[in-house]
């Protein structure tokens, strides 16, 4: 969990980062479980980072995919664009895990990147930060998503992050391409949503 806010700079990330990684503890210890994984599951990390999902869950078969090069992931890794296709079969996977990824996805582009998750996974695991929490979540500064792009960007440089055009989504959006939401919730406000659907489920968005 030493990752989260790795590449960002000053106080507030200092601050920050011990906090994110408890929350982020809580939230897998919350939602994880619904995934009702089977024994020997499968499990595709899109986004993965240098560690991503094998920081929570080290004995689980992992295999996972990043734009980047992650020369030192621990495991089975690809480089590829989701948006742009898989190299994976229908239903390879029992579970795509997939955490604070598809808000840095053009939303022109979530569609097919939603497409992918779901065509090779035969459940899922996405979590996103929620659009109507007050605190943006990685330039760490109140109300910067909620501002005009020109705006935003002026804005961001006094932030713990460099800048990048996110677009955090509403929870319709995110129900939109992967099924019914969950929030989780911080002071009573809900802080991210979170779609699961476990193997076997019979229902799927239409997406």
């Amino acid at each position: 969990m030493a990752e989260i806010y790795a590449t960002a700079r000053g106080p507030l990330a200092r601050l920050a980062g011990p906090l994110a990684a408890r929350a982020r503890a809580r939230r897998h210890a919350r939602f994880f479980a619904l995934t009702r994984l089977p024994a020997g599951a499968r499990v595709l990390d899109v986004g993965c980072g240098a560690l991503g999902l094998r920081a929570l869950e080290p004995e689980l078969d992992i295999t996972g995919v990043d734009l980047a090069e992650r020369p030192h992931y621990p495991g089975p890794f690809v480089r590829a664009d989701a948006a742009a296709g898989l190299p994976f079969d229908e239903g390879e996977f029992d579970l795509v895990y997939c955490s604070s990824v598809i808000e840095h996805v053009p939303p022109e582009r979530r569609a097919a990147f939603a497409a992918e998750v779901r065509r090779v996974g035969r459940g899922w695991f996405v979590q996103t930060p929620a659009y109507s929490f007050p605190i943006e979540p990685h330039s760490l500064l109140p109300g910067a998503h909620w501002l005009p792009p020109r705006l935003r960007k002026l804005y961001w440089r006094l932030g713990a992050a460099g800048w990048e055009e996110i677009s955090l989504l509403r929870r319709a959006e995110l129900e939109g391409l992967f099924g019914p939401a969950q929030g989780e919730r911080f002071g009573g406000v809900v802080k991210s949503w979170v779609c699961v659907r476990a193997p076997g489920a019979v229902s799927r968005p239409d997406g």
